[in-house]
């Protein structure tokens, strides 16, 4: 007989898997289910692996959740500019990028800033 699962690990189990930018994924959940927060962290990711940040169209149905998805990209990477290296380095293993480059996920927020639109 197995253990049965939990169920806010299980989801944090499946953000993981669906903020992989190496999986083809389709997100459908109720609000305040972390949408929002698995399309930041997939985007983090792909900035971390060298994508463009002009390279992106993420689609909202409100300028409010574009604002918003926005918002907190900024905020992750303004906070990486300012960790100091472990807090970094659990961040972006928390996210999914092990032994990600710390000098390039600092430079992330101003390449964003300097991205039109």
């Amino acid at each position: 007989m197995s253990a049965p699962i939990n169920p806010i690990e299980e989801a944090t189990h499946n953000q993981g898997r669906a903020a992989d930018p190496g999986t083809s994924v389709f997100v459908t959940a109720n609000a305040g289910s972390g949408k929002t927060k698995v399309l930041v962290d997939r985007i983090a990711r792909l900035l971390l692996r060298g994508s463009k940040p002009s390279a992106f169209l993420c689609i909202t149905y409100t300028k409010a959740a574009a604002a918003e998805m926005q918002r907190r990209l900024f905020d992750r990477l303004g906070g990486w500019c300012v960790a100091d290296d472990a807090k970094l380095a659990a961040e972006l293993e928390r996210l999914g990028a092990p032994g990600a480059d710390l000098g390039k996920a600092r430079a992330l927020f101003a390449q964003a800033l300097e991205t039109p639109g």
